[in-house]
């Protein structure tokens, strides 16, 4: 699952301590994340991510945030074992193999 969260209604335009908030709480409860410019990669199954994803919608309102969006992508892919880094593996491979190919 990729998550972002934009939260609104604050003194500041930066999302910096909003969003350290959010890797902690990931930390704190051991969940296999990757952060990146657009927001958070998740992995796990569909069930607990989306339980993860309500309390991290929540966490920019207890910093005192008026108002939170938040934008979620969910790739579930039944019946095969993927782990992080998987597609983006897949994908460079491709681009190995028709370099490879000039």
């Amino acid at each position: 699952m990729q998550i972002s969260i934009i939260p609104m209604g604050t003194s500041t335009p930066s999302v910096g301590e909003f969003i350290a908030d959010v890797q902690a709480f990931l930390l704190e409860n051991d969940c296999t994340f990757e952060l990146n410019d657009m927001g958070t990669v998740i992995y796990g199954p569909p069930e607990n991510l989306f339980l993860v994803a309500a309390k991290i919608h929540g966490l920019p309102f207890e910093k005192g945030a008026q108002r939170v969006v938040t934008n979620i992508t969910v790739d579930d892919w039944r019946g095969r074992d993927r782990h992080p880094g998987d597609k983006k593996n897949s994908v460079f491979n491709i681009l190995l193999e028709r370099n490879n190919e000039r």
